[in-house]
């Protein structure tokens, strides 16, 4: 973890600044937004945790996890049929005769599919899943965490860029597999993309700015640095009226040195420039005392997980 933490701040550190540098499009807001997360900074955070009795094993029942292989194709490479695997968590009474939402959960740049410990019984995102259900706090869904890298490059200092081209992944093999092996309800009314730092970026540059024809709900965790910023998923999200978002959810921790100002930046004003995002309706930004780890992840997922399954 720590290794992984390292090479996220050096990583995103030189990301930063290149994707500033190489941006095309400059944005008429940077003065007034720099200025308004600078005041708003100011606001005390809002301390939370996700209660002791969702992260303790149901017990009885709940749910189980699968490990599939799906084919793809490397679309960061050269095109050639890609072999991937994904975790399915499938919920509590799974037979296969109710169709149930779904939910794409992300990893981070240094993670995989099982980043966020989908593996077995002692899964914390499976613990909390159950206790909801079992609470009666959610309707069931599925949730996939699949390998966000859509290809492959023999140069390590290249291999991020297959995050980038997911959403043709997505789109094309992994939502296609999914909705033809389990009994879903295939449709974006119905269908989440979460994910945390890189996974979170996804959901915001893909999921929103790509994808917006197949998802409605969205959720990121500290999203990396190289998330668009604000007014560009506004006028995104605000020239697609016939493409509702539903709500779009995120957190970040305040003593985040690698992805809060960023992240702030991508999402925190939203709501003053949307016309399509309000806050408090479909829009939700939460700082909290934490950093770039497990803790604030955890706990993006606890509220998201509420937030989706209360539909």
């Amino acid at each position: 973890m720590r290794k992984n933490k390292i090479f996220s701040i050096l990583f995103f550190t030189v990301m930063g600044v290149l994707f500033m540098s190489c941006s095309e499009e400059k944005d008429k807001n940077s003065a007034a937004i720099k200025e308004a997360i600078k005041e708003e900074s100011k606001v005390v955070s809002n301390f939370d945790f996700i209660p002791p009795e969702y992260r303790r094993p149901v017990k009885e029942g709940g749910g189980r996890i699968e490990y599939i292989t799906y084919m793809s194709k490397k679309y960061y490479g050269d095109g050639s049929d890609n072999e991937k695997h994904a975790n399915v968590y499938l919920p509590e009474g799974y037979d296969g005769s109710k169709k149930y939402p779904v939910l794409y959960l992300m990893h981070g740049i240094g993670g995989n599919e099982f980043e966020w410990g989908m593996k077995d019984n002692d899964s914390l995102i499976k613990k909390i899943m159950d206790n909801l259900i079992q609470k009666g706090e959610i309707e069931p869904f599925i949730i996939v965490t699949p390998n966000g890298r859509s290809g492959s490059d023999p140069d390590p200092n290249k291999a991020y860029l297959a995050f980038y081209k997911f959403g043709q992944e997505l789109r094309n093999d992994l939502i296609p597999f999914i909705d033809s092996n389990y009994t879903t309800i295939p449709d974006r009314e119905h269908r989440a993309m979460a994910g945390l730092s890189m996974g979170g970026m996804q959901t915001i540059n893909i999921g929103i700015c790509e994808c917006l024809d197949l998802f409605s709900w969205f959720g990121a965790f500290s999203a990396a640095p190289t998330s668009y910023d604000a007014s560009r998923v506004s006028v995104w999200a605000d020239s697609h009226p016939e493409y509702k978002i539903n709500f779009f959810y995120n957190i970040c921790g305040t003593e985040d040195s690698i992805a809060f100002a960023s992240h702030a930046n991508a999402a925190k004003l939203i709501p003053q420039l949307s016309t399509s995002l309000k806050d408090g309706e479909n829009f939700k930004w939460q700082e909290t005392s934490g950093g770039h780890d497990f803790g604030i992840w955890n706990l993006g997922f606890y509220h998201f997980a509420k937030i989706f399954g209360a539909r």
